[in-house]
């Protein structure tokens, strides 16, 4: 990765906030952003041991990775993972990462209270974090690049009928606050990008009730299979890195082709 404009090539104080950074395409992104020199807070919901392991796996000579445990939905949570942030150096960059899908199911046999979860972390907690980015990197005197990544889903184009329809509305609304808040942004110089990545390699599919969905719908795609979780944190990379200082506003797909 290259550096953060603006950031010294040494500037061990920056930090990058990385929700759902305990496993899958979220550890995947610790590691990348800590190889690169930055400081990690790694925000997590539950599992001390998963997320312990991916700290001590990602954390670097130069960059620590620091587990943070925090229910992002919850009132007051946007601000506890800044003010910890803020303990761990300078924050420079926020991933929304988290995301839940609830079970699998046509819209008529879904459970009420999963999709009112899956809306708040996948849309709710990104918007919230987003507005506390905004009013703590806003209004300052100090001018320094920030950039703001949102992990979004294929299913924002796709509509995924049959399986999560509301996951797929919750990701189209975080898409329509990338383009949006893109704009109101810049002027401060901070960016705002998303990620749309296919149907990745992880365990949220088990943890939607089929342990096999990533092997049959990747084998479907154009690819024939999958991404893997490091090839979404490529692209996470690249759009917080200086090669892509002019990207902003942008949902970038990473399907393998899926439309």
């Amino acid at each position: 990765m290259t550096q953060l404009p603006g950031e010294p090539e040494t500037d061990g104080a920056a930090v990058a906030i990385v929700t759902g950074g305990s496993r899958g395409i979220g550890a995947e992104i610790v590691r990348r952003l800590a190889r690169a020199g930055l400081h990690v807070l790694l925000v997590y919901g539950s599992d001390d041991r998963e997320a312990a392991a991916t700290a001590e796996r990602c954390t670097t000579e130069t960059a620590r990775v620091v587990p943070f445990r925090c229910d992002i939905a919850a009132p007051g949570a946007p601000e506890a993972v800044f003010d910890r942030a803020d303990r761990l150096g300078t924050p420079v960059v926020l991933v929304n990462n988290a995301g839940v899908t609830g079970r699998i199911s046509a819209l008529a046999e879904s459970d009420p209270e999963g999709i009112r979860r899956a809306i708040d972390v996948d849309l709710t907690v990104t918007i919230m974090l987003c507005r506390e980015a905004m009013i703590r990197w806003t209004g300052g005197a100090e001018d320094r690049a920030r950039s703001i990544v949102n992990v979004s889903s294929v299913a924002a184009k796709t509509g995924a009928p049959g399986e999560y329809v509301w996951y797929a509305a919750a990701k189209a609304g975080v898409n329509a606050l990338t383009t949006g808040l893109a704009v109101e942004a810049a002027p401060h110089g901070i960016r705002v990008n998303a990620v749309n990545p296919g149907t990745t390699d992880t365990t949220i599919h088990a943890r939607a009730g089929r342990s096999d969905r990533a092997a049959v719908v990747g084998a479907r795609s154009p690819m024939g299979r999958p991404a893997q979780p490091d090839e979404i944190a490529a692209a996470v990379e690249w759009l917080v890195g200086s090669d892509a200082s002019y990207v902003n506003g942008a949902t970038l797909d990473v399907t393998g082709g899926t439309r």
